[in-house]
């Protein structure tokens, strides 16, 4: 371990950030020192945090493992962390972006040796989408349709069209998303083409207009999982039409909880420990779409949360 100070991203107010140094954290006796390695940006979620869009009455609810402050700012948050230990395990972490930092060892999962540092920071985000599928619960033979190709969406596409006899679609404005759509095992389409009549929408574009899509692409008595976060933008939902005449359930699903159907049988820990063993799976290299030093991470989260282009998943990388 460098003896360099510690160095941490703080959203210091609305849409401006800096690196500042920082404490280690905690040095109870069951603390474990890390090196941070990578970290990944939840852009969606974290292009909120920056520009001040949390709403007061979810500052509780929003609230990362081991953030610093408080919302709008200044704020330490993040939550996709890749490091190593003193003793050289590499190991993922529910952790804001900092150099170094110490946690008890319960914080800690150990990166399987089949998943590779960069790749690992996806875990966070299978994570949502494995609470997902459980919150969904695809049967055998399902039509599903994912609206929103960004990362969450393209994960939970790539696991629903593991479930036998499924056919996926995921559906996106954008066109370049189709290469990596079809490499996860889905089929691609605009909003106009999408199939619809789907027995199982996931929404993940972020976008009201997504929302609309979702529904409109539901089959009668079918289940919409909304799994979008807005912030503080209020969103209007078309609820006439065809949505009592279809019988549709708008269900929401949030990595907060375990889902119910599986709370009895895994832990918080028990789930991420799965989404991790997921990403053994070479195909999600595709999800990682750019990097960038720590050093230069204030200029590009307001790069991302201003015009974010096709970048999925953005890799900070650590020295």
């Amino acid at each position: 371990m460098t003896d360099a100070p510690p160095r941490a991203f703080w959203v210091v107010a609305p849409d401006r950030a800096e690196i500042r140094p920082t404490g280690e954290g905690a040095a109870g006796p069951d603390d474990v020192p890390v090196r941070a390695l990578a970290s990944g940006i939840s852009r969606g979620t974290e292009a909120l945090v920056f520009r001040g869009r949390v709403p007061p009455s979810q500052y509780a609810a929003m609230r990362c493992p081991f953030q610093e402050g408080d919302f709008p700012g200044p704020v330490k948050f993040g939550y996709a962390m890749a490091g190593k230990t003193t003793e050289g395990r590499r190991v993922f972490c529910l952790y804001p972006h900092q150099t170094r930092f110490a946690v008890p060892a319960s914080a800690l999962l150990p990166i399987p040796d089949a998943v590779p540092t960069r790749r690992a920071v996806l875990a966070a985000n299978m994570e949502t989408a494995v609470n997902a599928l459980w919150d969904g619960a695809p049967r055998l033979g399902d039509r599903i349709a994912v609206v929103g190709a960004g990362v969450v969406g393209c994960l939970v596409a790539a696991l629903a069209a593991r479930h036998p006899a499924t056919r996926v679609e995921v559906i996106d404005v954008n066109p370049a998303r189709r290469g990596i759509v079809e490499s996860l095992g889905a089929a691609f389409a605009g909003p106009e083409a999408a199939a619809g009549e789907a027995d199982l929408v996931f929404h993940a574009s972020g976008s009201a207009a997504g929302l609309d899509t979702a529904l409109r692409l539901a089959a009668f008595e079918a289940t919409v999982v909304e799994m979008s976060w807005y912030g503080d933008r209020p969103v209007g939902v078309s609820l006439g039409e065809a949505f009592h005449s279809r019988r549709l359930t708008l269900k929401s699903s949030q990595v907060g909880a375990v889902a119910p159907a599986r709370r009895h049988r895994y832990s918080r820990r028990d789930r991420l420990a799965l989404a991790l063993s997921l990403l053994a799976d070479p195909v999600f290299d595709g999800l990682i779409t750019g990097e960038s030093p720590f050093e230069d991470l204030p200029e590009t989260m307001a790069r991302l949360a201003e015009a974010p282009g096709d970048t999925l998943c953005h890799v900070v990388t650590y020295p």
